[in-house]
């Protein structure tokens, strides 16, 4: 592929941005660094921008961050990963390190600024199951091992105040909260 090529990286398929970093991981490959260079250090830039940084601040943090995807293309998985979300990982840890360095509090996020991820067909459906046999579970259980459960995982209630909300001795609100999670992970099997 020519220089041209590379520097056109919007033409390019997403692929070709992960055999790029593997291409520098392997060989040093100048023109797929160009390439890369060329498609993210601006969109990464506009990133941190977007996070609150200074013009130039954002210049040099997205140029440590390209710098960082050279030294640590190695470091790479495209399993695990596209090439995009473990470049912007790379300046969003720059970033988060330059606001703990500058000891200033972060900028408000914008949720709207980072889609969410739309999960995988296969995961909705185990979750949909597993979400169904802990409910049948918890069907299963006794009033007295329910509501200690309710109030320490879903009241965030410490086992102190457990003790003192219904008036039984703190053993048996550990003894109860016990026997009601091994019954859980009795009833979901391997998943608990």
């Amino acid at each position: 592929m020519s220089v041209r090529g590379l520097m056109n990286a919007d033409s390019e398929p997403a692929d070709n941005h992960a055999a790029w970093i593997v291409a520098i991981a392997r060989r040093q490959d100048r023109k797929a660094f160009a390439g890369l260079f060329a498609h993210f250090a601006p969109r990464v830039k506009t990133y941190l921008l977007r996070r609150g940084c200074d013009a130039a601040r954002a210049e040099e943090l997205a140029q440590e961050a390209m710098l960082s995807v050279w030294r640590k293309a190695a470091l790479y998985d495209p399993s695990r990963a596209t090439a995009a979300a473990w470049i912007f990982a790379i300046a969003r840890n720059l970033w988060i390190d330059a606001v703990r360095r500058s000891r200033l509090p972060p900028p408000a996020l914008d949720p709207s600024d980072e889609p969410a991820p739309e999960p995988l067909a296969d995961t909705l459906l185990v979750a949909d199951d597993r979400a169904r046999r802990l409910h049948a579970a918890l069907q299963d259980l006794r009033p007295e091992q329910i509501e200690p459960l309710r109030l320490a995982f879903f009241e965030d209630r410490s086992h102190a105040e457990i003790e003192q909300l219904l008036g039984v001795p703190l053993g048996t609100v550990k003894s109860r909260l016990r026997l009601a999670l091994s019954r859980l992970r009795a009833a979901l099997g391997d998943d608990a």
